[in-house]
């Protein structure tokens, strides 16, 4: 976590992202930890601090990010950029599998990032049986953000 980002800007990006995963989903309420500030172009590859470059991920999803701003569609075989959660709405290349378990790339972005960021990883995939189970999964989404 970068401490060049103000709190009040850690704040926004929270409020923005209504304490959940841009990537998985995850709520904070249900992750052990906090969510982090994740960039979407990493600083690595000349991403900024710009709140506009912020978003919350959890830690799972920001680790198996890392770097990576492209991947390979599998289905295509295109080199396509992966989600941005900031300005890209997650319904329209992402779903749930019929079992809520699974997200499924419905776009080149979104299958791309399913592989970039492992979001059906056995811990997620454990996780969400769980969170299924309490009534908690698959999340209730009400998008507001422009694709």
């Amino acid at each position: 976590m970068s401490s060049r980002i103000s709190e009040e800007t850690r704040a926004r990006v929270r409020t923005a992202a209504k304490d959940c995963c841009g990537y998985c989903r995850s709520q904070q309420k249900y992750v052990l930890g906090m969510l982090e500030i994740d960039h979407i172009i990493p600083t690595a590859q000349g991403g900024t601090d710009d709140e506009k470059n912020l978003w919350l991920a959890c830690r799972l999803c920001n680790s198996f990010k890392g770097t990576q701003t492209h991947r390979q569609d599998p289905e295509t075989d295109r080199l396509v950029q992966l989600f941005n959660p900031r300005t890209q709405k997650w319904h329209r290349h992402f779903t749930w599998s019929e079992n809520g378990t699974h997200i499924v790339g419905r776009t080149a972005c979104g299958r791309a990032t399913v592989l970039a960021l492992q979001l059906n990883n056995t811990c997620a995939l454990m996780v969400r049986r769980e969170w299924i189970s309490a009534g908690w999964h698959p999340p209730k989404e009400t998008e507001t953000k422009i694709d």
